[in-house]
């Protein structure tokens, strides 16, 4: 699937953050994770562009 290609598992953002799930969730309820994909089985999936636009958007300026 392509999609999937240029996607993230929440595992995979959760390393790359060094973040337990957890934090992930919380986040997410908080409206302060990632965009997110909600595959029909349920499991959520970040696009790579959308990670990478997110984490631009948490930089402070010096």
């Amino acid at each position: 699937m392509a999609a999937q290609r240029h996607s993230l598992t929440v595992n995979a953002v959760c390393a790359e953050l060094d973040i337990s799930r957890r934090t992930f969730y919380e986040w997410r309820a908080k409206g302060r994770a990632p965009r997110c994909i909600k595959l029909p089985n349920g499991s959520l999936r970040v696009r790579q562009i959308d990670f990478e636009n997110w984490l631009e958007s948490c930089e402070e300026a010096a």
